[in-house]
């Protein structure tokens, strides 16, 4: 009996310092006062948020192209170590010949990488309509394609060049389908957001962001805006043309749960609404 009153106590005593760790953590985390500037007051159409849009993702585009095409220059050189078509002073034996290709290779990986990564960035703030899935799948997945062309054909001469010995090529064509693997991870994108889905979003009156990041709030209280300042407001579709690619999520979950208590709300005080009718009559 001593011991049960004594694991109470101690129940109780741990119950109320988690209240009162609650409470001062509470009580320390001030609301900021933010500053708002307006942006964009005046209504944007279709055309000319798709227009906006487009704008804001070519400069990625270009330099995703371009980082592209370096990948498949390092990957020519790499074919051309490997079966020995180039040889340099240092590349016509090891160590320097698999320095030359395995080099090659890691600067082809970081330009396919980043190049996709820009890539993803531009088809986020500039997406493909859902409906033409042809074109939707191809630009999403344009990074996985080119992954594929800056190494399979590595892969290709490593496997039939006659010149080299089963180990180099056994150690090629691993280094070079790892980095294939690595780069069609990067470059996948895992949450393609439709053209759709933006147009959906971009009626919102009045919506919050920041000088950086890539999301706008509906929320000014949002939890991720605690430690800002200074928030820009608008539209959403002024939210879009200033590069901000999405809704915050959080803010999303907030606003379909507080629609689905409205719902709930609504039906509770119907039957109260047709007694009330009822007893009139």
């Amino acid at each position: 009996m001593a011991d049960k009153k004594k694991n109470d106590a101690a129940k109780e005593a741990a119950k109320k310092a988690l209240e009162a760790a609650a409470a001062n953590r509470s009580a320390g985390r001030k609301k900021i006062e933010h500053t708002y500037t307006q942006v964009g007051q005046e209504s944007t159409s279709k055309e000319e948020l798709l227009a906006a849009t487009r704008k804001n993702a070519l400069p990625y585009r270009i330099f995703a192209v371009i980082l592209w095409i370096l990948a498949i220059g390092f990957e020519v050189f790499a074919i051309l170590f490997f079966t020995h078509t180039l040889e340099l002073s240092f590349t016509t034996e090891n160590p320097g010949w698999t320095i030359s290709w395995a080099v090659c290779l890691g600067l082809d990986l970081i330009c396919v990488i980043i190049g996709s990564l820009l890539w993803k960035k531009g088809n986020h703030l500039d997406p493909a309509p859902a409906k033409n899935k042809a074109r939707f799948w191809i630009q999403n997945n344009f990074g996985v394609i080119v992954s594929v062309l800056a190494f399979a054909p590595f892969i290709i001469f490593a496997l039939t060049d006659k010149k080299a010995n089963k180990q180099s090529k056994i150690i090629a064509v691993i280094a070079a389908a790892v980095a294939l693997v690595v780069a069609g991870l990067v470059s996948f994108d895992w949450n393609p957001v439709s053209q759709e889905e933006m147009l959906e979003n971009a009626h919102i009156d009045t919506v919050y962001w920041t000088a950086s990041g890539t999301v706008y709030h509906a929320y000014d209280d949002c939890q991720h805006l605690n430690h800002t300042v200074e928030l820009l407001t608008g539209t959403s579709a002024a939210a879009i043309e200033n590069g901000k690619t999405r809704l915050c999520k959080t803010c999303e979950a907030r606003a379909a749960k507080e629609a689905e208590q409205l719902v709930e709300n609504t039906a509770e005080n119907k039957p109260a609404e047709t007694d009330a009718l009822k007893i009139s009559e």
